[in-house]
């Protein structure tokens, strides 16, 4: 009965001090039946319970993110290598990490291309981030090359290529079609995919990627927010006006 009550003065008033060590080993049986017995006879409780803490985890997420976000803001918004598109001058700015073999990529590549299509003062930084394989290697370099030797409207072309029209294995000579069907010249690229410098770009949105406990692709930085993985349009659109609002 002591067990019982115990239970049930725990339940209306939670903040009540309460010495479990001060129980006896039949008082502290008789409680945990009390308390198994209010469980199933009640388990709302425990979804509530659940909800709370995947609540209280996503704002602890959300504090850290913001606060590496604002630890790494030159690196994330003014570095001098990464492709700006978009509006240079918008009032938000899109950071995405991206990887062109990453099917999850490919497929945001719809939504942010919408995203930039109708909202008109979005600037778009990408950060070259290949981590599945020698191929996905090799496109990023042909990518920061395009960018270095031929500019950000080559480079455009081509990173968005990649996802919408690049099939196959990726070889120079396949890098070199590519290239021609898009109007670009190959050579200087294949050549300037040799360049240190290019490995240096991707080795620092690595490390950034690292400082942002960023691990996989496509991830954002929207203003103070984070959203590591594919997200649909309508999503990428809440943040853009959270953030501008």
């Amino acid at each position: 009965m002591k067990a019982a009550l115990v239970a049930l003065a725990l339940t209306a008033n939670p903040a009540i001090a309460f010495d479990v060590t001060a129980m006896t080993d039949a008082e502290r049986a008789a409680l945990g039946t009390e308390i198994r017995a209010y469980l199933l006879a009640n388990p709302e409780v425990l979804i509530e319970v659940s909800q709370e803490l995947d609540k209280k985890q996503a704002a602890q997420q959300a504090q850290g993110d913001a606060q590496l976000i604002a630890a790494n803001e030159a690196d994330l918004y003014s570095d001098a290598a990464s492709f700006i598109g978009g509006n240079p001058d918008g009032d938000v700015t899109v950071v995405e990490f991206l990887d062109y073999r990453c099917g999850y990529c490919r497929k945001a590549h719809a939504e942010v291309t919408s995203l930039i299509g109708s909202d008109r003062n979005i600037r778009y930084i990408v950060k070259e981030f290949p981590i599945l394989g020698e191929d996905s290697l090799t496109a990023s370099k042909f990518a920061i090359a395009a960018l270095r030797t031929a500019g950000p409207e080559a480079y455009a072309r081509i990173s968005a290529g990649f996802y919408e029209s690049f099939r196959g294995d990726i070889t120079p000579d396949t890098l070199g079609a590519f290239a021609t069907k898009l109007g670009i010249d190959p050579k200087p690229i294949l050549a300037g995919m040799d360049d240190p410098e290019v490995m240096k770009i991707i080795e620092a949105n690595h490390d950034l990627a690292s400082r942002m406990q960023i691990s996989g692709t496509p991830a954002f930085i929207i203003g103070d927010q984070m959203v590591r993985g594919y997200v649909p349009a309508a999503q990428l659109k809440a943040i853009v006006e959270d953030t501008r609002g």
